[in-house]
């Protein structure tokens, strides 16, 4: 099957400009394509994903990537899919926005060989440039009516948009105009959002190059859930690419929690497994589902992308962890990582308590009465093993590296003990 062929089977393609023409291009040359984004924020999370994974699907099929973070658009802000304008950032923020996100790149694409994946970033081109530039090279090619057409415009007018968000379409088209004249750049890929901004680059193109031009723009459709809540938000909020703001075991959490009716699309959209693969797994979605293997295998082949293959052992080391109550095989590193979000108590660490006391201290239970009911009735657990010894003293073999306990009451409710 041959690469959109490939994309249409996986449901990844949502609207091109020239269908045919972009088939003929691919089968005859290797071509440069770019996608790009915006640091607004110091990491991409989950929803940024599928365009440059599609990005690198092209890749392997021997075609190269340019990968734009856009340093100078970053400052501006695309008023695409915004009900109001966003809020300017320094431009010490944007670069060091810029350094973090360019290191999560690296981990989707190939930067090596003949078809290597090249970074740029847009404010080498427009960061220096002078307005009078700006007006007389670009603005005039662009009409206001043409702008004011624009779905991410003229959705805006009611209730507002400056004139800086306004031109915001031109800038995106400068880096499209940039890249096809210095990189041989002739498709655009982006999320369904950014359909007026790529057309505005080929409009661009075209107006500014006296030969014939040949280039292309393709989305890809948004990604939703089949319960119609929000794609990569979790009750803690966004899931980030980056391990300190969402922890591999977090990251992998998400993926392995994936809804059967969901979990298809997903492998589809985001992993690189065969059609075979992925139709094998569908099979186990309807015929086992309580295996969940197309799930596990959703979040081993992403975990292992964006994080490594130590950080994904570590998340199924935590997971099985918990799942089997062996709390005591887990390092302290991976008790905070799998505790992150229970509620937790500090305990001076030379001083010696019992168990019914720390209990109520850390209001694990409500009081010394029901306290001794919980150890009494088995319902209480240090590091997963039942105690019911009412004596029980804490010692240094309910630690973990002497800096953890992690107490369960009843069969859900975790607490962290930390000694300080």
């Amino acid at each position: 099957m041959d690469l959109l062929k490939d994309l249409e089977w996986r449901g990844i393609t949502y609207q091109q400009t020239d269908a045919e023409g972009l088939k003929d291009l691919l089968n005859k040359e290797s071509i440069s394509i770019y996608c790009g984004i915006d640091p607004t924020a110091d990491s991409m999370h989950i929803g940024h994903l599928l365009p440059f994974l599609t990005l690198r699907r092209f890749q392997n099929q021997g075609h190269r990537p340019l990968v734009l973070v856009g340093g100078a658009t970053g400052l501006i802000g695309d008023p695409s899919g915004k009900n109001e304008e966003r809020k300017l950032q320094t431009v010490e923020a944007i670069q060091g926005n810029v350094a973090s996100i360019k290191g999560q790149l690296q981990s989707i694409f190939d930067f090596e060989g003949e078809n290597g994946a090249v970074m740029v970033n847009n404010y080498d081109w427009i960061g220096a440039m002078d307005v009078v530039t700006f007006l007389r090279d670009f603005g005039k090619h662009v009409g206001v009516n043409y702008m004011l057409a624009k779905d991410t415009i003229s959705s805006r007018l009611e209730s507002g948009i400056s004139f800086t968000e306004f031109t915001y379409t031109i800038l995106q088209a400068m880096d499209f105009n940039h890249l096809y004249d210095n990189y041989n750049c002739k498709l655009q890929i982006g999320g369904s959002d950014q359909w007026g901004n790529i057309t505005t680059g080929l409009e661009l193109i075209r107006r500014t190059h006296e030969e014939e031009t040949k280039a292309f723009g393709f989305t890809i459709p948004l990604v939703t859930k089949a319960d119609g809540t929000k794609f990569g938000k979790t009750e803690s909020g966004a899931v980030w690419l980056d391990p300190k703001k969402t922890s591999p075991y977090e990251f992998y959490q998400f993926w392995i929690n994936a809804a059967d009716a969901d979990v298809v699309k997903y492998l589809k959209y985001f992993t690189f497994l065969s059609h075979e693969e992925i139709d094998a797994l569908a099979q186990s979605v309807e015929t086992e589902p309580h295996l969940r293997k197309a799930q596990k295998t959703l979040a081993e082949e992403m975990t292992k992308l964006i994080h490594g293959e130590e950080a994904l052992d570590q998340a199924i080391r935590i997971t099985q962890a918990l799942f089997s109550g062996d709390i005591k095989s887990l390092s302290a590193s991976e008790i905070l990582e799998g505790f992150k979000d229970v509620p937790s108590f500090e305990q001076a660490k030379g001083e010696e308590i019992g168990l019914i006391d720390l209990l109520v201290n850390a209001k694990i239970s409500p009081s010394k009465r029901q306290a001794r009911e919980d150890v009494g009735n088995g319902a209480i657990y240090i590091n997963g093993e039942r105690i019911t010894d009412l004596q029980h003293v804490m010692g240094e073999g309910d630690k973990i590296e002497g800096q953890f306990t992690i107490i369960r009451r009843g069969k859900k409710k975790y607490f962290r003990v930390q000694y300080v």
